[in-house]
């Protein structure tokens, strides 16, 4: 089994002065997580994350030059290289898939071929800068679909398949076309979330094969506030392997460390927060350092078990740094969400603490397969 990490936000960490620690002394990250046998690094491509004045959206502000800059520079540990296109200039998920801006007034047909010619000339442009790809995600959590409104799934009601479909494949199928025709060996993962819910996924992934999509992996996010615990994922993780006889991955997984925000201003800007917990779920392990590892040590222990392709630590570096925001006032704009606190709404779910020391987790997230390398 595989382990990874999300880093896409690491070269604005960098920037910003961002400093990690191990029993106190100073490390270089990248090498401490090779050396626990994490030998993947996963990061995320957005098309034009600036506004039209050239203000960064931030959040990593993850162009083209973000991708190669830091893939490149992990290449050098020995790491691989997974792709995750989001098909959008910032943060694509469930609940927004916003068409890039320049694609906006396109036709189906027209945005269709944007989306092929966009897929070839970013692969082409990795591979002339000598960058090896072991896996590409076309779209992001695409569960209710991507480039909205065109390719977006649309509910039918309770009981009843969601509508839409055939847009969304033949979106889905253009990206795929045009890495087929760029690379050989890679593998191909179709990403969604809402990892409990097999209704959904059996949907969605019926229309996938039934219609000849051309992927190799399912790739999924799991957070236990939304996502139900351990036995409700592997009930469905276990029946997605059987029916599609496809491996699965976590591509993306988080849980919190404290819930204490790291500045105390009554500003609540944490996702995961007290406040959240009042309405939320009954979670099995508790939001801090001990439960942190508790729930990364028995996820692992879970996922070799079930025979998982691999686990990938969504952004375990993001540590709260001065300048470090999940998104600049223009990045809210275009994704409608003005008005909120532009801060680092994740940093209690990293894999070092607020002060740059590695939680007990991160010991807890290591492969004991495999052996990593120094430089």
């Amino acid at each position: 089994m595989e382990l990874g990490i999300d880093i896409s936000t690491y070269l604005e960490e960098k920037q910003a002065g961002a400093t990690y620690f191990q029993a106190g002394k100073k490390i270089d990250p990248l090498l401490a997580f090779h050396n626990n046998g994490v030998t993947l690094v996963r990061l995320r491509l957005w098309v034009n994350p600036y506004d039209e004045t050239g203000r960064p959206y931030l959040g990593g502000t993850c162009d083209l030059q973000n991708f190669l800059q830091i893939a490149k520079l992990v290449e050098k540990y020995g790491y691989e290289i997974m792709l995750d296109i989001h098909y959008s200039d910032f943060w694509a998920d469930p609940g927004k898939q916003f068409t890039p801006k320049a694609w906006q007034t396109l036709s189906f047909t027209e945005l269709k071929r944007r989306v092929y010619e966009y897929t070839s000339k970013t692969i082409r442009e990795i591979l002339a800068n000598g960058i090896k790809l072991k896996y590409i995600q076309v779209g992001n959590e695409i569960t209710n679909g991507m480039l909205w409104p065109q390719g977006k799934l649309i509910d039918c009601g309770q009981g009843q398949k969601r509508d839409n479909y055939p847009q969304l494949i033949d979106l889905v199928k253009s990206g795929i076309k045009a890495i087929r025709e760029l690379i050989d060996k890679v593998e191909i993962i179709l990403h969604l979330e809402r990892s409990y819910d097999n209704a959904v996924y059996r949907e969605f992934f019926d229309e996938m094969t039934a219609n000849q999509v051309d992927f190799d992996i399912i790739g999924v996010s799991y957070y236990p506030y939304w996502h139900h615990g351990f036995d409700d994922l592997f009930h469905n993780l276990d029946d997605m392997q059987a029916r599609y006889q496809k491996p699965v991955m976590i591509v993306e997984v988080g849980y919190a460390f404290t819930l204490e925000n790291y500045i105390k201003d009554g500003n609540g800007q944490l996702v995961i927060d007290e406040n959240f917990l009042k309405n939320g779920p009954t979670l099995e392990y508790p939001l801090n350092e001990d439960g942190q590892a508790e729930f990364v040590e028995e996820l692992l222990r879970l996922a070799d078990i079930h025979k998982l392709k691999g686990v990938i630590y969504w952004e375990p570096l993001w540590t709260p740094n001065a300048g470090i925001c999940w998104s600049s006032k223009e990045g809210q704009k275009y994704i409608r969400e003005e008005g909120k606190p532009t801060r680092n709404e994740w940093a209690n779910q990293c894999l070092f603490d607020y002060g740059g020391n590695a939680t007990k987790a991160f010991e807890m997230f290591k492969n004991k397969k495999k052996k990593g390398g120094n430089l």
